[in-house]
């Protein structure tokens, strides 16, 4: 389920604080008021979550992770590294 930012369209609100994120599936009818304080709200556009760093993974690496490392030695033959 995606996750969408919503704030009030005017004032503020002691419980949502004006602004809040919720957890909604895309089935879900379009959220028009607050679910704390009823008042209306709109949709924000956000941004989202992203790979910043796209350079391939050491071996190193790997194994901190806990991956376990394997080499092609023939064909179907892996042999740990």
């Amino acid at each position: 389920m995606p996750l969408y930012e919503y704030e009030l369209c005017e004032g503020n609100c002691a419980a949502c604080g004006g602004r809040f994120t919720l957890r909604r599936p895309l089935s879900a009818p379009e959220l028009t008021g607050c679910p704390a304080c009823k008042r209306p709200i709109r949709k924000l556009l956000s941004a989202f979550n992203t790979p910043s760093i796209t350079k391939p993974v050491s071996h190193s690496d790997a194994k901190k992770a806990g991956f376990t490392v394997l080499k092609r030695v023939g064909k179907g033959e892996y042999e740990r590294q």
